[in-house]
């Protein structure tokens, strides 16, 4: 599967509804963007079943500021609608295979009830 571009219209839409979602901050003056590009086009060719998906933090300066991306380029990376994975600068290829090996063996069942142990937490508080 090719990149997909994300819009603050569409971004919500994307991480709820699919499992594995990776997400690229990127501008096109960034020369660190331009180098991770290719890198971040192979992997979602070889991952069809995880969303790529591409920001333009100059086209969508509303979406980049709400998810405070301070450098580019940052990859996020979404499973289940959690973020998990939040790191800015350009991956080599080996290290975004095992970034994606990694969030794959993510427990998402152990997730999600940490995530209801906090809020249960925060509303008894």
């Amino acid at each position: 599967m090719s990149t997909v571009n994300l819009t603050a219209e569409t971004f919500e839409q994307t991480i709820s509804e699919s499992d594995f979602v990776l997400v690229d901050f990127w501008a096109a003056w960034c020369g660190p963007c331009r180098n991770f590009a290719p890198v971040f086009e192979a992997a979602s060719q070889a991952h069809a079943d995880i969303v790529f998906a591409k920001i333009d933090t100059d086209a969508e300066q509303a979406l980049a500021g709400a998810a405070n991306i301070t450098s580019i380029p940052t990859l996020m990376a979404f499973r289940e609608g959690v973020l998990l994975f939040s790191q800015p600068g350009a991956l080599a290829g080996t290290q975004l295979e095992e970034l994606i090996t990694a969030l794959r063996g993510v427990d998402m069942a152990i997730v999600h009830a940490e995530i209801a142990a906090q809020s249960a937490t925060q509303a008894q508080g």
